[in-house]
């Protein structure tokens, strides 16, 4: 990876953007396992005011917030589809994410996928790739 490249998957203006204006993130991969990094993700993300929904094939409640199994299901708008999964895996979310007319996208520290970047930013959803809301909270110093 370039620096170039992993400059404009972390664009300044994009991760402003999700997480002073997101409101409503879908966790892609949140279960209620607190062993897990998207429960705690979630957790701080619900603590800094934003509503969580756990995409999941169980479904489950998590943090008092009601899951489903797919992005699609989800009766409301997302801001963000935040996305917990393998690299080899997270593209179809992205694409998901693009369908159901989501405002951003955001994989985790650790997933990458530059073709699913590609794709995302050509139908002009912004998206954000291989790092966490709470590294870029921390580097903005709230």
């Amino acid at each position: 990876m370039t620096t170039s490249e992993r400059l404009s998957w972390q664009d300044p203006a994009s991760i402003e953007r999700m997480l002073d204006e997101g409101q409503t993130w879908a966790v892609v991969g949140l279960s209620d396992n607190p062993e897990r990094t998207a429960w705690s993700i979630a957790k701080l993300l619900q603590d800094r005011g934003k509503q969580i929904v756990p995409i999941h094939p169980s479904a489950a409640t998590v943090h008092g917030e009601q899951g489903y199994a797919t992005l699609a299901e989800v009766p409301f708008p997302i801001d963000v589809v935040d996305v917990f999964r393998r690299s080899s895996a997270a593209g179809e979310f992205a694409d998901q994410a693009v369908e159901i007319g989501a405002g951003g996208v955001w994989f985790q520290l650790g997933v990458v996928d530059p073709e699913a970047f590609e794709r995302t930013i050509a139908a002009g959803v912004p998206m954000v790739m291989n790092t966490c809301p709470a590294i870029e909270w921390r580097k903005r110093g709230r």
